[in-house]
């Protein structure tokens, strides 16, 4: 039976508290006992925790990365062996970090990028933060690449690459003013209803071909112009009725044309 509450372990020295974890850890993997298991979350979340924070930084991610630390440390305790001797932080800390790391590879960028750039884009970042803290300044490229033996090509594609993480919804407000009515949405185009037309105006153009040049003319000012028969007989010098005819006969010769002529 366990002598040590869970407030006694806060207080407890090393060796008691390795104890106490000793035997919940043996409660759980050889007894089945789930609530040891759950004991041990408690006591070492954390170790979660803190780990999450080292990578969980920007805000828009931190709960995701906690959560993926938490789920790092069920699998550590499962696959914990206490009989070999190791310490269980020893043995949890790498795993909980494969779990971040993976997470980070595979989920968190909104946009796929190779996964080596992936990694070297992690390790410039921490790489900035460590220098910017001991230089107290942004280092250079080159300061970063000495840093990580890359080159400096390589840091400044890891820096591009960078970008891609996060995505930016298109809603929000221009200029990180967020009582602007201005979206990054509006900076963007919008649908061009006239590109539907394009299609049929080439296809007219291509019909038009076999018309002779009054012809086309005529339908020119009638159709585009709006001019009436007569406005049109009067500008040619023809009567409303021979204007007539050759509009008819246009049609008639364009409609035939689309008939017989495959799209391309």
């Amino acid at each position: 039976m366990l002598t040590l509450t869970e407030n006694d372990i806060v207080d407890a020295t090393p060796r008691a508290r390795a104890l106490h974890d000793q035997r919940l850890f043996t409660r759980y993997h050889v007894d089945g006992d789930l609530a040891a298991r759950d004991a041990l979350v408690e006591r070492f979340i954390p170790l979660a925790r803190h780990l999450a924070r080292r990578y969980g930084r920007d805000h828009a991610h931190a709960e995701d990365v906690l959560q993926v630390a938490s789920i790092g440390l069920l699998k550590a305790i499962d696959r914990y062996d206490p009989t070999r001797g190791i310490a269980f932080t020893s043995f949890a800390t790498p795993t909980i970090l494969g779990e971040i790391k993976r997470y980070f590879r595979d989920k968190s960028w909104a946009v796929r990028v190779p996964r080596e750039l992936q990694e070297l884009s992690m390790k410039v970042g921490r790489a900035t933060e460590e220098l910017e803290s001991t230089l107290g300044r942004p280092p250079t490229a080159a300061e970063l690449a000495g840093r990580l033996g890359a080159s400096v090509e390589e840091v400044l594609e890891a820096r591009v690459a960078a970008t891609a993480r996060y995505g930016v919804s298109l809603d929000r407000p221009a200029g990180g003013d967020e009582d602007s009515e201005a979206t990054i949405g509006a900076r963007f185009g919008v649908d061009d209803h006239e590109l539907d037309r394009v299609e049929d105006d080439v296809t007219v153009q291509r019909l038009m071909s076999h018309l002779d040049e009054r012809e086309r003319e005529i339908l020119r000012l009638r159709f585009q112009e709006d001019m009436t028969q007569a406005e049109i007989g009067e500008r040619l010098g023809v009567s409303q009725m021979h204007v007539s005819r050759l509009i008819r006969r246009s049609i008639a010769t364009l409609s035939a044309v689309a008939g017989t002529t495959t799209p391309n």
